[in-house]
């Protein structure tokens, strides 16, 4: 009986700390984070260049649970933050609500700018900014503000999504 209890209290007190933005994916050294050029990875786009300013102002920016500036963002706030400086426009402020607005696209047609969903722990729960060339932005619950590949091993399996908001 106490070992089920504690059960439920381990898995009730991990599920409250996976319940925002969850991520764990850090790049290693050398990797596509330092190596992204928004005229190579998105030629033409004006909306990426503006995006890649906001990710080199606020990168390594920590990730604090609800925030939205400078002192530390989570997933959604600095997804809403970046588009509020970079484009002048306002988007949802939480995940849940992003995914019930914007324009659905499927996988093989993200382009720079749209926001990219993955599931983690069975619920939509984090997300980031899809750059081109298999790159997205986003506040990483591990290492705050990075870059991370679309396809890496720990993303791969879990998007779910993308919308573009316009």
């Amino acid at each position: 009986m106490i070992q089920a209890f504690r059960y439920v209290i381990i898995l009730a007190f991990t599920s409250l700390v996976l319940g925002g933005c969850a991520s764990n994916q850090q790049l290693q050294p050398g990797s596509a984070a330092l190596q992204y050029s928004p005229a190579e990875s998105a030629p033409g786009s004006v909306k990426a260049e503006k995006l890649w300013q906001a990710f080199e102002r606020y990168q390594g920016t920590p990730y604090q649970y609800g925030g939205t500036t400078s002192r530390g963002f989570d997933c959604s706030g600095f997804i809403t933050t970046a588009y509020s400086e970079s484009l002048g426009q306002q988007l949802p402020r939480t995940t849940s609500q992003m995914l019930r607005h914007g324009d659905v696209v499927h996988r093989n047609s993200v382009e720079p700018g749209d926001i990219v969903f993955f599931r983690i722990a069975g619920k939509d729960q984090h997300a980031g900014i899809y750059m081109g060339d298999n790159l997205f932005i986003h506040a990483s619950t591990s290492s705050g503000v990075i870059m991370s590949e679309l396809d890496g091993y720990y993303w791969r399996d879990r998007f779910s999504g993308a919308r573009r908001f316009d």
